[in-house]
């Protein structure tokens, strides 16, 4: 069995932003994984699927990089604001540096680039990235955004189960 993580970033503070931790949250649910009280808690292991871990964070940084080298496959699960025709886009992602404009924004190839750098292994890696149409200061999604949730963790057990 591959060590698999499934791994959400986004501010759950700002509307669609927040889509991967909804997602996530389904994602368990259909596993019947422990749901945390919040997205601050945390995901606890599920004695059901023990190569599988569900990790959120508000967005990636460096130090990450250790974690994710410990994985044999990743799909990292973000929103995205239309710089994708799709509004759920799943892509493979290779190792590499990635500029951003945004001084605090890392991407996952940028990430999974330092993985390898640094750790000498680098797992294999998606990014699934959800259409985000709001991002107002609420913990709910759009109802566009909401509508894409099902489509999305579908896309997601569909990865994780072959």
């Amino acid at each position: 069995m591959q060590k698999t993580l499934i791994f959400g970033y986004g501010n759950p503070d700002r509307q669609d932003d927040g889509i991967a931790w909804h997602i996530l949250d389904a994602v368990a649910r259909s596993f019947n994984y422990p749901l945390p009280g919040s997205w601050e808690d945390g995901f606890q292991p599920s004695a059901d699927h023990p190569g599988l871990e569900l990790s959120f964070a508000l967005q990636l940084v460096p130090e990450m990089a250790e974690t994710i080298s410990t994985f044999d496959r990743v799909c990292f699960v973000d929103a995205h604001t239309g710089r994708v025709p799709e509004e759920v886009h799943f892509e493979k992602v290779s190792p590499e540096i990635q500029n951003s404009p945004f001084t605090h924004h890392m991407t996952p190839a940028t990430l999974i680039y330092l993985a390898r750098a640094m750790y000498g292994t680098a797992p294999d890696t998606f990014l699934i990235s959800i259409r985000g149409y709001e991002f107002g200061f609420l913990h709910s999604l759009s109802e566009k955004t909401a509508s894409l949730l099902t489509p999305a963790v579908n896309q997601i057990i569909e990865w994780y189960t072959h």
